[in-house]
C-alpha cells in the first residue's frame, strides 16, 4: 500500500505534500531534518492521508494536489476528511 500524505508546520504555517509506503517512518524522517525544506519547519504534524494500491496512483494524487497551488483548497480537503 502507498499513501499520499499532507503535513503541516505551525512554525511556518505551510503544508508539505508527499507520498510513501510507510507514513510513520516518513514523518519521523521529516522531523529529524532529513529533507531540506522540512528541516526548517519542525515539528511537522500529519493532517491528512489517502491510501492507494500502487506508488504510481499515490504519486499521481500528489501531483494533482500540488497543481492546485492553493492553501485554501488544501485546507478544504483536510477539513472535509474530518
Amino acid at each position: 500500500m502507498y499513501f499520499l500524505y499532507i503535513l503541516h508546520s505551525q512554525l511556518l504555517d505551510k503544508f508539505y505534500i508527499g507520498h510513501t509506503n510507510d507514513p510513520d517512518e516518513r514523518i519521523l524522517r521529516h522531523n529529524r531534518g532529513g529533507d531540506k525544506f522540512t528541516s526548517k519547519g519542525q515539528p511537522w504534524i500529519l493532517v491528512y492521508k489517502e491510501q492507494f494500491q500502487t506508488k504510481e496512483l499515490a504519486y499521481k494524487r500528489e501531483r494533482e494536489i500540488k497543481k492546485w497551488k492553493s492553501k485554501k483548497l488544501i485546507q478544504k480537503l483536510i477539513s472535509s476528511a474530518g
